[in-house]
């Protein structure tokens, strides 16, 4: 058997996160039945992560097991794109090594969170709307103080199946792309289940006057997901890139 990696991108609106789950449509589970009609045979995929309902992806990574000789790469791509839904693209099949593992072997997870300033048509799917001003600056010099926290107890989701809330955050920055919409980019090794978008809530509230940057400091230490703010729209959260050691970007 000989192990390959999947690179594809969704949007997420239309599934009910990534992860297969009974009576419901997933990602991977329409990915997985994509590649077991092309290959003809049956296939399963293990993701660099699980998204959850309406959270797009930018760069995923899936690995999946196929016995030697593979098809032609290109002709299979062709294939898995048409019988992928019309959210799916699937734009590479990489060889990797054996015991490689899309989940386990990234080293680095960026994630961005989009804000749009004006109402309009075409931003609303992938973005999420705020009619009233943000302070930027403060939600920017909040967001510096993730990058000296080690426990992300206060952003977790709760009860969920984590072994640890510890997590490094190496970038978490907000910048403006144009007059009408900003975005908030986080960068670290891993992410618990709903943590960016908790994040961004609670940043949101500094934005709006409601905290200061000091009583966000005060939420992290507390490491009580119920001090936070509450979680933010799915649909403007995209998983923006995913790094190997053994994979270009």
């Amino acid at each position: 058997m000989a192990r390959y990696f999947l690179r594809l991108a969704y949007r997420g609106a239309p599934y009910h996160g990534w992860q297969v789950q009974p009576n419901a449509v997933s990602v991977q589970g329409v990915v997985e039945n994509a590649l077991s009609t092309a290959l003809r045979s049956p296939i399963s995929i293990v993701g660099a992560g699980r998204t959850d309902t309406g959270v797009n992806a930018r760069v995923m990574y899936a690995h999946f097991d196929f016995e030697d000789p593979f098809p032609d790469k290109g002709r299979l791509l062709v294939s898995l794109n048409r019988l992928v839904d019309r959210d799916i693209a699937i734009h590479d099949i990489i060889p990797v090594h054996k015991d490689a593992h899309a989940r386990f072997d990234a080293i680095e997870r960026s994630y961005k969170y989009f804000v749009a300033f004006e109402k309009t048509p075409f931003f609303y799917p992938l973005s999420w709307y705020c009619p009233h001003p943000l302070d930027l600056e403060r939600m920017d010099e909040a967001a510096g103080l993730l990058l000296a926290t080690e426990d992300f107890t206060s952003f977790a989701k709760l009860h969920s199946d984590a072994k640890t809330n510890i997590c490094k955050v190496t970038k978490a920055e907000w910048s403006m792309i144009d007059e009408n919409m900003a975005v908030f980019t986080i960068t670290a090794d891993r992410f618990l289940r709903n943590m960016v978008r908790a994040v961004v809530g609670t940043l949101v509230d500094v934005g709006r006057g409601k905290l200061t940057p000091d009583e966000f400091r005060n939420i992290i230490e507390r490491k009580d997901r119920c001090a936070a703010g509450q979680s933010m729209p799915g649909e403007a959260l995209f998983l923006w890139d995913v790094k190997y050691p053994y994979i270009r970007s």
